[in-house]
């Protein structure tokens, strides 16, 4: 998420030496993926890069393409992926999006239909993994509480694996969170990164 204008590309192939033999991973996220404000290698995306290189001794192995963009939205991310599916043709894609469309407070049945049709795409490629939010109570019970259900929801409908929040365990500790409040530092990511892995770690493995 990011309440700058300035949108921020970070599309990064991460390739390990045996990256051609190897499965993809595409990431479609926002600035929460995009290692907005630290450094990219700090990032949880390369952290998980990293975990992958240590663990795929005897085992698929896989690389990661990041996908994400700060700022990004359901719609721009939707716009984006049909040309990303095609060039890179995924095994598996990780969708963690939703954040600025809440942040801006847009219609969340439109957020909803742009999640149910990024899944449709990338079920085409393979298996997926989608990533929840959560918004400050400052929106709102009302919409706050819908926004968190939209990806239950989605998740359900369309049978895919959910991490409900990826911000879980320490959304209020803000010592983890950059001068605007919003944005995790250099020492949140593995923390990030350890709410991702057990949920990802078996859709991997199987």
């Amino acid at each position: 998420m990011i309440l700058s204008r300035v949108y921020i590309l970070s599309f990064i192939i991460f390739a390990t030496p045996s990256a051609v033999n190897a499965n993809t991973i595409l990431i479609m996220g926002d600035s929460l993926s995009a290692a907005y404000g630290i450094e990219l290698k700090q990032g949880w995306v390369n952290l998980l890069q990293n975990k992958l290189k240590l663990e795929q001794t005897g085992k698929k192995k896989w690389h990661v393409i990041n996908a994400s963009v700060s700022g990004e939205t359901t719609t721009g991310a939707l716009a984006r992926l049909p040309d990303l599916l095609d060039k890179h043709k995924p095994q598996f894609c990780i969708i963690e999006l939703g954040a600025n469309d809440g942040l801006r407070g847009m219609p969340l049945n439109y957020m909803r239909e742009n999640l149910n049709e990024m899944i449709a795409q990338c079920k085409q490629y393979g298996q997926l993994l989608l990533i929840g939010m959560q918004l400050p109570p400052n929106y709102g019970k009302k919409y706050t509480e819908e926004f968190r259900q939209i990806f239950e929801l989605v998740s359900k409908n369309n049978e895919v694996a959910l991490l409900p929040f990826l911000l879980g365990g320490f959304s209020k500790e803000s010592k983890y969170f950059q001068a605007d409040g919003f944005h995790p530092t250099a020492e949140a990511q593995e923390k990030i990164l350890a709410n991702v892995w057990p949920v990802l770690s078996p859709l991997l493995h199987k």
